[in-house]
């Protein structure tokens, strides 16, 4: 065991003064090589990055969200609707919720108005999120006005700014009163937007949805897992297009490998034909060639993935972020939280490193078995 040890120290030695003399090409190569790991780690890490997110904050939202439908239009939740809702057996808790969207010409954005659970702010005053502070320059107890659809002008005092940790759901979120959010919105009395469930038994939350459909057909569920696996695909969709967007990189790599196994070149073939004359073995010599394209192909995939992750996780992947995070106007300001996934880092070292490294023994397997001075005089 030490023996083959020391055997592939030297061997690899031997490959790293043989890199070393051709320094211009092979740095070249390393760029290229860890840009490409570079672009496709970063699209990965964020990506998944934000399905871990969504899933941490979707983890509190409710287990069914009851709507109604009206010509196949979401429409307010009437009176008498939870009282129906709560005789379905399975059913623990519900809630009536009153929210809505207004868009502001101010700065073209869309704003998200809610009466939070719990403790809502008192009349004539809200709490508005991170992202509305800073578009609008806001700061507690400054005033705003809003035009309602009416057009009637209201005017609020900010109580507070919800803190920068949940800016994530909160970008573009006004809190306010009962009160305040059905004379605004002229919500009558009674009616809500849709309905918060909690369910007794996390099993049986298809069963209860099913249940609701039966008693009544113009609800229509929302279940938490479907809103988890619709964020996912959304996230999905839009790293493929960045992915798409990135193609001609990958096929300018794949050429590269498909150069690198093609053929030698002369200095190369020269240099295995010396080997071979001096005694070198056959599988001697594919094996330093084969350490060469793995030691290549593991540089670039460590330097690459290791710069991926700093532009990711603390310089929140400026490249991308556009792309893939996907608000239109007020962008939120957030730190993920690190997250790796073992299976995506092999997967993405399989279709970066094997390749390459296996892409250099064809030629060398070729070059290696040929008579030495045949080899050195082509």
């Amino acid at each position: 065991m030490k023996l083959w040890l020391a055997k592939q120290r030297y061997l690899i030695d031997f490959t790293l003064a043989s890199l070393a003399r051709r320094k211009t090409r092979n740095l070249g190569l390393l760029l290229v090589y860890t840009l490409l790991v570079f672009m496709l780690a970063s699209v990965t890490l964020y990506t998944h990055a934000l399905r871990q997110e969504a899933a941490r904050v979707l983890a509190a939202s409710p287990e069914v969200i009851v709507q109604r439908m009206v010509a196949g239009r979401h429409d307010l939740i009437p009176p008498g609707y939870m009282e129906k809702i709560g005789r379905i057996r399975g059913v623990q808790k519900m809630e009536g919720r009153l929210w809505g969207y207004y868009y502001d010409a101010v700065t073209k954005a869309n704003y998200t108005f809610m009466v939070p659970a719990g403790n809502p702010p008192a009349a004539g005053e809200i709490v508005v999120g991170p992202a509305l502070e800073r578009s609008r320059g806001l700061a507690k107890d400054n005033g705003i006005s809003f035009r309602s659809y009416s057009g009637k002008l209201h005017t609020f005092i900010v109580a507070d700014v919800l803190p920068q940790a949940s800016e994530l759901v909160s970008a573009d979120l006004v809190l306010m009163s009962e009160q305040n959010f059905r004379a605004f919105f002229d919500y009558p009395v009674g009616h809500y937007t849709d309905i918060a469930l909690s369910v007794a038994n996390p099993q049986e939350v298809r069963n209860v949805a099913v249940k609701l459909g039966a008693a009544l057909p113009d609800a229509r569920p929302i279940l938490r897992d479907e809103v988890l696996r619709t964020y996912a695909s959304i996230y999905d969709w839009r790293e493929g297009i960045v992915l798409a967007l990135l193609s001609a990189a990958i096929l300018a790599f794949g050429i590269l490998a498909w150069e690198k196994a093609s053929g030698l070149s002369a200095e190369e073939k020269r240099e295995i034909g010396i080997l071979k004359a001096i005694g070198w073995e056959t599988g001697d010599v594919i094996k330093m060639k084969f350490w060469e394209g793995l030691l290549i192909s593991l540089t670039a995939f460590l330097a690459g993935f290791v710069a991926a992750y700093v532009h990711v996780f603390h310089f929140a992947a400026s490249l991308f972020e556009p792309v893939l995070k996907g608000w239109a106007v007020l962008y939120p300001r957030f730190q993920l939280t690190p997250h790796i996934d073992g299976l995506q880092v092999a997967t993405l070292f399989f279709f970066t490193v094997v390749p390459y490294a296996a892409a250099v023994l064809v030629p060398i397997w070729k070059a290696a078995i040929t008579d030495p001075d045949s080899v050195m005089r082509s």
